[in-house]
């Protein structure tokens, strides 16, 4: 029987500290690359300073590693506990889109909120109460009890080529404006997406959706949907 992950004292992270150790996670690629503490700076809007300092604090803790030509590497332990508040995240997102009727543009903020409760055992029923989700609203893998991820097969949009098709799988959870513009367009996961036309001066793309209206999506955002190629 696999080791639950999650037996782990977790009271010992605060709440900023759970944050960075999700963030260095993400930036690392599920812990395979080192970070910088300027990418860190970048992504959690901080200074380089403020960074170094909760390096400092997380390396005490046996979650982080530092060394001066290889960045910041997050350890085992470190990795562990990165999932967990990752796993609350999705879940907390799946419940309020599910039964609270929040949109999919609403719940990141809050979820960011929700994902630092302490409580494994409400997180365990919130887990059976949902019926053991494996994907959030946004199309991101849910960590299962024991930490692990099921990534299937995908491609950004870009890489298409005219006339090919995919399932619509994922999209970025964090650009409000992104998921209410894909509203207004009317694509959401599982939309059928067939590429008619590739802009060569700006990298846009004419798309239809579900077989049915034709609009076009900068390049930009072409690059930030993720289809499972049919």
């Amino acid at each position: 029987m696999s080791k639950n992950i999650f037996t782990f004292d977790f009271m010992k992270l605060s709440l900023a500290e759970e944050n960075y150790l999700k963030a260095i996670y993400h930036l690392s690629d599920g812990g395979d690359l080192g970070v910088s503490t300027n990418a860190i700076a970048e992504e959690l809007s901080t200074k380089p300073a403020s960074v170094s300092d909760m390096i400092r604090k997380l390396s005490q803790k046996d979650v982080v590693d530092y060394q001066k030509y290889k960045g910041v590497q997050i350890s085992k332990k470190g990795k562990q506990m990165a999932l967990q508040v990752i796993r609350k995240h999705r879940l907390w997102e799946v419940f309020l889109v599910e039964k609270l009727n929040f949109t999919w543009d609403e719940v990141h903020e809050v979820a960011e909120q929700l994902e630092h409760i302490k409580s494994p055992i409400l997180i365990s029923r919130l887990d059976k109460f949902l019926g053991y989700p494996t994907m959030d609203p946004h199309g991101d893998p849910i960590p299962n009890e024991h930490g692990e991820i099921k990534e299937n097969p995908q491609l950004p949009l870009t890489e298409l080529s005219i006339e090919s098709k995919g399932i619509v799988v994922k999209v970025p959870d964090g650009d409000p404006s992104l998921l209410r513009h894909l509203d207004k367009i009317k694509m959401r996961l599982g939309s059928i997406i067939q590429i008619k036309d590739i802009v060569e001066y700006d990298q846009s793309v004419l798309i239809q959706i579900d077989q049915s209206s034709e609009v076009y999506i900068s390049g930009e955002i072409a690059k930030n949907i993720m289809l499972a190629v049919k």
